[in-house]
Parts: C-alpha cells; structure tokens; sequence
C-alpha cells in the first residue's frame, strides 16, 4: 500500500484535531507518529487487487465456444437484423483458438488496481498516482457497456504525461472506479442509480484522502460526473463530459436544426430498443447473457459497432483483442446481468418513478468535447444551443470518434481534459 498516501491537507487537519503543532515544532516526533496513525487509517480499509482468471474457467470457456449453437443466419444486408452471424463465428474462432487472456491480464494488471467496501458494496478501482507531487485528482467513469476497460488508454498519459510527450505540470492522480455490478467491482445494492453512484465515488476520495478533484465520465459516466457536479461543488474542482451543452428547447428554425432533430429521431427509433428490455426485464436478459459467451459476445460487439466511429466495420476501430478482452471481463466476472440492472436502476425504458438523478443544475465549471465521427450522432449545431451557463467554460468539436473517446481518440480526449482543467488547479 505504499502508493497511497494521504494528502497533506487531511493530515494536517487530523493533526490539528490531535493537538499537535506541526512536525517541524516542538514534538516533532509525537507528530510523525500522528502522521504514520492518520496514513494507515486512511488506507486501512483498501486492499491491493489482482486480476486472476483460473485455469478451470479457460478451459470451460473453451468448451463453452466450441459447443455453440447458431441461430439461422438473418436475411438481408449484413448487421440488419442485429449482429451479424458470419463475423460472431469468425469472433468465436478467434476466441476459442487464438485469442489470449494471459496477455491481456497481464497488461490489464499493468494498472495500479485495488478494491474496498463502502456502505456494505464492494468497489473495485485503478488508482493511478501521478510522479508529480500535488498533482490534480481526476475521477474518471465509465459507461455501459464500456467498463473500466475503455478508460485503461488514457490512464497512462493523464497520469504521466512527460512518459507520453507531455508537459509534466499536467500531471493527474488518476481514479478510474467500476461502477457497482460492472467488471471487478461487487453486486449493486438495490437502487444503486447515478446519484446513489456519485455518493459513492465522493466516499471513495475520502478514503483516499482527496478532497478536491477533477470528474470525467461518458455514458452512464457522464450521468454520474453531472450529478458530481450538481451536489458537491465545494469538492468538485470542474467536470467534462462528451457532448455539447444542453440544446435549446425550442422549435427548430434552420435546416441544419431541422436535420438534427430528424437524425436524432431515427436513432432513438433504430438504437435504443435495448434500452427498453434493460431498463424493465434486465435479469430475464441476464440468463441467456451469463450462460452463453456468443451470446454476451453479440450483444456486446454490435453495440462497439454501431456506438463507434467505426464506418460498419468494427475493426476500424477495434481490434478482437480490444472486443474479446472487454467481453471476457464481463463472461469471466459474470457481470453483464448485474450491469444491465444499472438501467433499472435508473429507470430507462420504463414507467417506474424514479428519484432525482442529480440535485438542480451543474454548479461547477463544466467542459464538453463533441466527438462527432458518426453521421447519425453528430450533435446539435451551435445555433441550437442558447443560454449556455456562464459555468460552461469549454467547448471542442472533433471530426473523429463516437461514443467511446477514452479508447477511440485517446489523443484528443487527453488533450482536452488537460486543456480543460489546466485553469482549474
């Protein structure tokens, strides 16, 4: 544990409480054992993790793939109809008889991982601590049905940026949390939604000792780093999400407004009936999902295709070392049932009442960073988006990516957040 370290603002308050002056006054040494107390109990409760698949579980994988039962293949263009049955079964292949978890594990356990239990749910997370001292905190979080698979690229070089090209002073201490019920991360208590989320994560930098931080997040992340911002601006420094600002509420005056609106329309039509089953009956979902690796293999990598900048071949984007390493967490950890309730949870697709998902409006500085290599996806143009807050102090647009920046355009998605928070250290 000796990567965490408590930071000098709680130890001196801890010190404060204890009555001790300071460990360069009198009785410097009763406020070193002060410190060494503080320390430890601030990481007592965190545990170093290791990601460990069992021999067993490959080779019951194995025979899992090679005893798959296909579906007769959809008519029509290919992908349809959904996932196409001639790429899965060239997927499969590879899984069953190439691919390599031992090497992915590996550079996955590369990261500084470590787990803890919060309020009875156990949180798995890769804290990745800058070289450089007083170094920003950032809270990164992922989004469904990413993991924290997809934030593990732009880890490295938010950390250490002078390793990656970069100016050192841009340095971060680097939170990536899994969200419960995603990936290495436990169960989620019932009604565990975004705002429940952002509760957590707040306890969680007190655990490590970061009162003020930095918040990124896309997707479901995004949800969560909003109501990060809406609840807690006395510990939320700035937050940046992809996207553009809330757009104006208001019938649309130019054909570009009009357009947008149109291209919007037929993807909520075309791209979220999954909402609907996750968001109502997720753990009949779940049975099918946890038992079959195609199965959980379709419903992922047609997501990765059509989410991503990708031009209808997910390999422009994404290797099926990239595509298997993300389903593997999910088959090997049996996670895909419990992420999908985090749409239950909060209530998408269905009727059910919900509770506030963010408490009023953003109160912090807010950067957004469009990622519009998506036809269908591309925002909405600027004359659309009136009023913005005055908190809105950020705004880049990006030809490439779609809804994965933090492994699609890595890049840019790192120069931005630098960028962005450089004025708010």
């Amino acid at each position: 544990m000796s990567e965490q370290q408590i930071d000098r603002r709680t130890l001196l308050k801890t010190m404060a409480a204890a009555g001790i002056a300071g460990p360069f006054a009198a009785g410097a040494a009763p406020a070193r054992a002060a410190a060494a107390s503080a320390t430890a109990a601030a990481q007592a409760d965190i545990a170093p993790f290791t990601i460990e698949v069992g021999d067993e579980a490959l080779d019951d994988l194995r025979r899992r793939l090679a005893a798959t039962r296909w579906p007769p293949d959809s008519p029509g263009e290919p992908w349809g109809y959904g996932t196409d049955r001639a790429y899965l079964e060239e997927l499969i292949a590879y899984w069953r008889d190439e691919y390599d978890w031992r090497a992915h594990e590996a550079a996955l356990n590369a990261f500084d991982h470590h787990t803890t239990e919060i309020e009875g749910q156990r949180l798995h997370f890769v804290h990745q601590r800058s070289p450089r001292e007083g170094a920003l905190p950032l809270l990164l979080t992922h989004g469904w049905p990413g993991t924290v698979w997809e934030m593990l690229p732009s880890v490295g070089p938010l950390a250490d940026p002078a390793a990656h090209g970069g100016d050192a002073a841009d340095g971060f201490h680097v939170v990536a949390p899994s969200i419960p019920g995603f990936g290495f991360s436990g169960e989620p208590l019932e009604g565990t939604d975004i705002a429940r989320t952002a509760e957590l994560w707040v306890a969680l930098m007190d655990r490590l000792g970061y009162e003020r931080f930095g918040a990124y997040g896309s997707d479901w992340g995004a949800g969560v780093t909003r109501a990060l911002g809406a609840a807690y601006p006395d510990r939320v420094v700035g937050i940046h999400t992809p996207g553009a600002p809330p757009r104006a509420q208001r019938p649309p005056q130019t054909d570009e407004e009009r357009d947008y609106l149109a291209r919007a329309e037929a993807w909520s039509v075309d791209e979220t009936g999954y909402q609907r089953i996750q968001g109502t009956k997720p753990q009949t979902l779940a049975f099918g999902l946890t038992d079959s690796p195609a199965g959980v293999a379709a419903w992922i990598t047609e997501k990765l295709r059509s989410w991503s900048d990708c031009d209808g071949d997910v390999e422009n984007r994404f290797s099926k070392d990239q595509i298997l390493t993300l389903v593997s967490i999910y088959w090997h950890t049996r996670t895909i049932g419990t992420s999908v309730r985090y749409y239950y949870a909060n209530g998408l697709g269905s009727s059910r009442p919900r509770r506030a998902l963010s408490r009023g409006p953003v109160q912090v500085p807010q950067g957004f960073a469009q990622f519009v290599g998506i036809p269908s996806r591309t925002g909405p143009p600027r004359s659309f988006v009136e009023d913005v807050p005055d908190n809105v102090t950020h705004w880049s647009v990006f030809d490439t990516g779609g809804h994965f920046p933090a492994i699609e355009e890595p890049e840019l998605l790192v120069g931005d957040l630098r960028r962005f928070f450089r004025t708010l250290r």
